[in-house]
């Protein structure tokens, strides 16, 4: 039995609940933290080796952000009419079954501990390059910061929430700081390397090029919606979470264009071109040989804010499977201050095994679930219109049925597009895919034991 939110009837016993305490503020700092990290360092120079243009470097982070504003207005919908903590698992549990919540969540939960490595990882070889007594220790420093976090978070929801918004602030603050630099220090730099401007493609190579820079794009405002990971802990989330939507694909479209607008306002597109360190090498040509060091300084605090905000919404996906029976039913015990706490300790285990043994083809293969569960969201959006018409929305989607239909195909064709360009990674996803239904009854089938032991 289920109540109608889609959880089960009855919640496992913990010392503690969900507390209801989060503001607007805090759903868009934590999507600004877990989004803006060490994608603005190597996209740049991505994109500008397939568009050697200014207006079509600019214009693809435009259209990265059209999509992501198509696809808010859906997700807002769904997460003011369903305010579950744990993420976009909830709505497709609810739509279509438990078997696709679990793939949802199932990959989300694991993707997001993957990232938390990634992170950790560069985290430790910048720091490293700022401090030469930290190099060779790559791999500690990101056990370290990641179980340093995890510890942080593990008291309170108030202590993880205040790391949240204090650390995406200075991240906000130190971008600007450099973006201001670039503009009022940098023109008129002398420029590097051959004065030949790079020849702009045209025909099919153009539209290649733009698929290409769409994808790297839409990979980097992946994480505008983590306020819906939070939805039991948002105070009147029917306002809360639309609004923190929306607050936060803008606030992530304008830091994105202020970076690269002074990338480009600095430095030739044929010395952007290819380089994976573009802004670095543009803070060199404002700071001089300081610039490194400011950039990767920068690019640390930034890492920080993300790996803070990827242990809240990780830890929250896992604890939403216990709830809902689809995990082990101890993984739902949450304390007095508002903290799954089996659920962070188990999420930050995961990310330490990542960080230690490499997994990078499970990252590169999760990386395809992340458009997956929005594709599955936006189908579920219209499945419940048409199912549960009578039930509450507080907000609805602008455009409905246009905008859901418009984010959708969207959805399929940069689908289409990863798979096309990763092949090998694809068969080896559509391998896990099968692989997971075995998971999925045994965890199912451990959950409801685990429950029939505790009553």
């Amino acid at each position: 039995m289920t109540t109608p939110s889609g959880a089960p009837a009855s919640a496992p016993p913990s010392r503690g609940r969900l507390l209801q305490i989060l503001g607007v503020g805090f759903g868009v700092a934590v999507a600004v933290g877990n989004t803006i990290a060490a994608g603005i360092v190597r996209t740049p120079g991505e994109i500008a080796r397939h568009l050697p243009s200014v207006w079509l470097f600019l214009g693809v982070w435009v259209g990265a952000a059209v999509y992501a504003l198509l696809s808010a207005a859906q997700l807002a919908e769904l997460g003011a009419a369903i305010p579950r903590s744990g993420g976009q698992y909830n709505y497709s549990r609810r739509a279509l079954g438990e078997y696709a919540g679990f793939i949802v969540g199932w990959s989300d939960w694991l993707s997001t501990c993957g990232t938390c490595a990634a992170v950790g990882i560069v985290i430790g070889e910048y720091s490293g390059d700022l401090l030469p007594a930290l190099q060779g220790h790559v791999k500690a420093i990101a056990v370290f910061v990641i179980l340093l976090f995890a510890a942080l978070q593990f008291r309170s929801l108030r202590a993880g929430s205040l790391i949240q918004n204090v650390s995406s602030l200075l991240k906000c603050l130190a971008f600007f700081v450099v973006v201001a630099a670039c503009f009022f220090f940098g023109k008129g730099a002398p420029a590097a390397g051959a004065p030949a401007a790079l020849a702009i493609p045209q025909g099919w190579p153009l539209f290649a090029g733009l698929v290409l820079g769409l994808q790297a794009t839409i990979y980097s405002f992946d994480g505008w919606d983590g306020v819906i990971y939070f939805g039991d802990e948002v105070r009147d989330p029917a306002r809360g979470v639309p609004r923190s939507i929306y607050g936060s694909v803008l606030s992530i479209f304008a830091i994105y264009l202020l970076i690269n607008a002074a990338v480009v306002w600095v430095l030739p597109m044929r010395e952007i071109a290819g380089n994976n360190f573009a802004l670095g090498a543009a803070a060199q040509r404002v700071f001089g040989a300081y610039g490194d060091t400011v950039i990767r300084s920068v690019m640390v605090l930034s890492l920080l804010s993300s790996l803070n905000a990827l242990h809240l919404m990780g830890t929250r996906v896992i604890y939403a499977m216990a709830r809902g029976g689809l995990f082990f039913r101890s993984v739902a015990a949450v304390n007095k201050g508002g903290t799954p706490t089996l659920a962070l300790l188990l999420s930050a285990a995961v990310g330490v095994l990542f960080a230690i043994f490499d997994f990078q083809r499970v990252i590169a293969m999760l990386a395809f679930f992340f458009v997956t569960n929005y594709t599955l969201s936006f189908v579920a959006l219209f499945v419940l219109r048409k199912r549960e018409p009578e039930m509450a929305r507080p907000y609805r989607a602008w455009g409905y049925p246009w905008t859901t239909g418009a984010a959708l195909a969207g959805s399929a064709l940069f689908l289409a597009g990863a798979i096309q360009s990763d092949l090998e990674n694809s068969r080896w996803t559509l391998v896990a895919l099968a692989a997971s239904y075995p998971v999925f009854r045994t965890l199912k089938w451990a959950a409801r034991r685990s429950a029939r032991d505790a009553a």
